[in-house]
């Protein structure tokens, strides 16, 4: 009894992210279906954010759904399907950005400011003097014995 409901608890926690796809959503051949299931998993809801439209139940994440099927279905490759959604939706819209000259300059950024801050504080230390290595001119090394004779002669 209870590995038989050990079972069926496994089974129906196996399907959950299958759950998200409408029944009226599937494509008759399943040749098809599987292109649209593994663009489906690329894309991003817009709604959930860290979340794949194949994955999530909401309105938008349905849209797209029917609107990668309809591309696969209207002859669309992959790569043309992503094409279309990203000319609408953004880069965000992908799970896994491409690279290009703006992730470059998006993951570069912050090495480069690092490196930046580290050089500025090597030369700032650099042109720091070290302590006691100023030199007092004459007329304040008279004064300062002055001050000091003034002082012993209180105490």
């Amino acid at each position: 009894m209870l590995k038989a409901l050990l079972v069926t608890v496994l089974l129906s926690l196996s399907a959950l992210p299958a759950l998200a796809v409408n029944p009226d959503e599937i494509l008759a051949d399943p040749v098809l279906e599987q292109r649209a299931r593994d663009l489906s998993a690329q894309l991003r809801c817009m709604v959930c954010q860290n979340q794949s439209i194949d994955d999530s139940n909401a309105e938008l994440a349905r849209d797209l759904r029917v609107l990668v099927r309809e591309r696969i279905v209207a002859g669309d490759s992959d790569e043309d399907v992503i094409d279309y959604v990203v000319s609408r939706y953004g880069e965000f819209v992908l799970l896994n950005p491409r690279v290009s000259a703006k992730t470059y300059l998006l993951w570069g950024t912050p090495a480069v400011l690092f490196v930046l801050g580290a050089i500025a504080v090597f030369v700032y230390t650099r042109r720091r003097p070290e302590p006691g290595s100023a030199r007092l001119t004459a007329e304040e090394e008279a004064r300062l014995e002055a001050l000091l004779k003034d002082d012993a002669g209180r105490g």
